[in-house]
């Protein structure tokens, strides 16, 4: 017995679809960017804010690589939120739906990591600030809080060192993560989009028998 879906069901199944494309687009924006960006990037703390100043005012489309860099950053975080928020209104919480809500929480954790790694990255004053603020809120974490600061900073303060270690976070292990999930998210909806579209094929199928056959 096939059981129909509603109309509602069936909006929001293509709508997480058509966003999951977008995720795997926006992705493979910033990662193609941010190969372009690192040719110049400096991940020192006396060159990095200097190198992003020469990749914008002075490479040829290096400004238009870096705004679209991070415009798919953003971009990419709010659409998985959204996919998220989709795939809880159209009450996908069966099996066939069980790799696309755990790939796509894993993404949206994962590409969030990278918008936070990033802040330090352009070494500017907002960024610096910033960081050593939630640098405090890291180390207050009971049991593994210094431990994590020291992973991260490397040292006894934020240093060249600090940035080299989250441009490797950020650049190879979030960014790769970050595009694997992403294609996992996409070929779980598109198996269960596929899924989906069986009844309706069979249901085609013998209606056309069904006429012949009267015929």
């Amino acid at each position: 017995m096939v059981v129909q879906e509603s109309r509602f069901d069936t909006v929001m199944r293509r709508t997480a679809t058509i966003l999951s494309v977008v995720i795997v687009t926006f992705c493979l924006i910033a990662a193609t960017t941010g190969i372009l960006l690192s040719i110049y990037y400096e991940p020192a703390s006396g060159r990095a804010y200097q190198s992003l100043k020469m990749i914008t005012e002075e490479i040829q489309y290096g400004w238009l690589f870096r705004k679209a860099h991070n415009l798919a950053g953003n971009g990419v975080i709010i659409v998985a939120l959204i996919q998220i928020v989709v795939m809880f209104l159209g009450r996908k919480f069966t099996k066939s739906w069980y790799t696309a809500w755990v790939s796509g929480i894993f993404l949206t954790l994962a590409v969030i990591g990278l918008s936070w790694t990033s802040m330090i990255l352009g070494w500017d004053q907002l960024g610096f600030w910033r960081f050593n603020i939630e640098l405090g809120t890291i180390e207050a974490i009971p049991f593994v809080g210094e431990q994590l600061r020291e992973i991260l900073i490397g040292g006894s303060g934020v240093s060249t060192l600090t940035v080299q270690r989250l441009y490797t976070i950020h650049s190879y292990i979030l960014s790769t993560a970050a595009i694997i999930l992403a294609i996992v998210h996409l070929s779980s909806v598109l198996w269960v989009e596929k899924q989906a579209s069986k009844p309706n094929s069979e249901e085609l199928i013998q209606g056309i028998g069904a006429s012949v056959a009267e015929s």
